[in-house]
């Protein structure tokens, strides 16, 4: 243990003293707060500038009173009926579109056209196709002799609140949340395993190339050289996964209180707004379902079982890394350079990557599924399945005990495939080693 304990301490400060980790320590989180940020600012200096619509009205759909609305993107100007006069002044103009209402039937609007100087935008199309169908509603019910007033208030917009029914009471719960919190556990450690385990096996490959293993295994043995290796570079996965967090929360926080913008709340109005108005909302309407929505959705975050949460993503990462970072590393001893490693690689990594896919289209809406269960038992899928589940609430102690206990027997079981491989190719040098071959290597004695 001793020794092992050297060489974890050689791995991580060796590694936490480059150029490289202390750059990327403060660059990333600059670059994951910027995706929270600049899409923030873009959207408020995309919101101060109206787009304005020329409408040539042939067909009086307006009745001479084109649609305003102070808190909308949409300016709406009039326009020549005239389509060729109103087309040639719009070229001129430097509105965004013009719309083009024919004299058509009533119960069968069509040879409404827009036209813009290239391909318009999905949400201006959506947004200008929402006004003409509610114009055309209007027109309707008035022929009709039916009140407006009176349909908008048989109606119904209503909010359905949900509630989780646990031994400790009454809780507010969001899927919303939950499966965004979910998705992105799962996908830190998706990355995580991928960028470290990749550092594993290039220094057993660098090491390996280098000669410097051959002075090295006069000191230590292969299992204790491996093991030194996967647990220093996880420590300094870990470390850099948790400065990530922390100076990104205080750079968004910092930002926030500078511009005084909420970028976590502005991030989720716009989402919910863009929503809401693209299925034919009003403004405010969509101003009003906004709030709800967001209400419920701070109310279902904190009502979430965070050290539940945080303690089992932490284990995970740890679990997933160090039983993936174990094959990486034997990867890496088999071969004398990269090119060769990507024969073993698909291999390896195809579960971790069928997981990820998996839980985006399967367990996201079905956790406690059949699928989403024996997957967060599985040693190699269990990392990415098991923190999706565990947000949703449906885990047990004791499915969540036999996968963390399955997780453990998978790496210590790992740990030895892969110091078998290990002690054989580490001074292996200049053949091309097959699957046959591995498998022997498993099994040769001394």
């Amino acid at each position: 243990m001793d020794k092992i304990w050297l060489i974890v301490q050689r791995e991580y400060i060796t590694r936490v003293r480059k150029k490289s980790f202390i750059i990327m320590t403060f660059v990333g989180p600059l670059l994951m707060s910027a995706l929270f940020v600049v899409p923030i600012f873009l959207m408020q200096m995309s919101s101060d500038d109206k787009k304005i619509v020329t409408v040539a009205d042939a067909g009086g759909l307006f009745s001479g009173k084109l649609p305003e609305d102070q808190k909308s993107s949409i300016r709406y100007v009039h326009a020549p009926t005239d389509l060729e006069t109103a087309k040639a002044e719009f070229k001129k103009s430097k509105n965004s579109a013009l719309l083009y209402v024919p004299p058509f039937d009533l119960a069968n609007p069509t040879g409404i056209k827009l036209f813009g100087r290239e391909n318009l935008s999905l949400s201006l199309q959506t947004s200008i196709e929402r006004m003409v169908d509610r114009q055309v509603e209007a027109a309707r019910l008035q022929k009709s002799g039916i009140d407006q007033e009176v349909l908008d208030n048989l109606k119904a917009d209503v909010d359905v609140d949900t509630v989780n029914l646990s031994d400790e009471g009454e809780k507010s719960s969001n899927s919303m949340v939950t499966s965004g919190v979910a998705y992105f556990m799962a996908f830190l450690i998706y990355l995580f395993i991928f960028l470290y385990g990749v550092q594993i096996m290039r220094g057993v490959i660098e090491e390996k190339t280098s000669r410097i293993v051959e002075v090295i295994m006069s000191s230590v043995k292969p299992f204790q050289l491996m093991m030194g290796k996967v647990i220093g570079i996880a420590a300094v996965g870990l470390t850099q996964l948790l400065l990530w967090v922390a100076l990104s929360s205080i750079v968004i926080t910092g930002v926030s209180a500078a511009t005084g913008l909420d970028t976590v709340a502005a991030s989720r109005t716009q989402q919910l707004e863009t929503v809401a108005q693209s299925a034919g909302a009003t403004p405010k309407e969509t101003e009003d379902k906004t709030a709800v929505v967001y209400k419920s959705a701070m109310e279902g975050f904190s009502n979430l079982n965070l050290p539940l949460i945080i303690g089992s993503f932490l284990f995970y990462f740890l679990g997933g890394y160090l039983l993936y970072g174990a094959l990486f590393g034997a990867i890496g001893a088999a071969v004398d350079n990269e090119t060769d490693t990507q024969q073993f690689m698909l291999p390896i990594t195809m579960p971790l990557i069928l997981t990820f896919i998996v839980a985006q289209s399967v367990m996201i809406r079905d956790p406690n599924g059949p699928i989403a269960y024996w997957m967060s038992m599985i040693p190699f899928t269990s990392p990415i399945a098991m923190v999706i589940r565990i947000p949703f609430g449906g885990v047990t102690a004791g499915q969540l005990l036999l996968s963390m206990a399955l997780l453990v027997v998978g790496f210590v079981a790992t740990i030895w495939i892969a110091a078998r491989i290990y002690r054989v190719g580490i001074l292996l040098y200049g053949k091309k080693v097959t699957y046959k071959e591995l498998s022997r290597w498993m099994f040769y004695k001394g």
